[in-house]
């Protein structure tokens, strides 16, 4: 019984170093900088339909948007504007402990029609 209780304590304190670690490494997300909203299509706006789309990519150590692809979206037709714009976005890249690095993200594009 005793010997379990050390393994299991030693696993804890493990599990709280690795944990410290981590919390101590200090990390920022990508941040956007600069980004174009994407073409309403036209057939879309003129029905008042409106979505929302999930771009995927990564943003690269350099801030630049690589590897786009569709996580999900309401309408396959909004999908290629969607794309075409987070294409054109650029970021402040993600850090860890000050050192630019490449991170996945999700991007919600919502497409709405305006009223006015």
């Amino acid at each position: 019984m005793k010997k379990r209780l050390h393994i299991l304590l030693a696993m804890c304190l493990a599990a709280l170093a690795t944990e410290s670690a981590f919390a101590q490494s200090k990390s920022e997300p990508p941040v956007p900088v600069r980004t174009v909203p994407p073409d309403y299509p036209s057939e879309l706006r003129r029905d008042g339909v409106s979505g929302v789309v999930m771009v995927s990519c990564t943003i690269d150590e350099k801030g630049d948007v690589q590897d786009v692809s569709i996580e999900k979206s309401t309408n396959v037709s909004f999908n290629p504007s969607a794309m075409a714009a987070v294409k054109k976005w650029k970021f402040k890249p993600a850090k860890v402990d000050g050192a630019p690095v490449a991170k996945k993200v999700t991007i919600p594009l919502k497409f709405t029609v305006d009223e006015t």
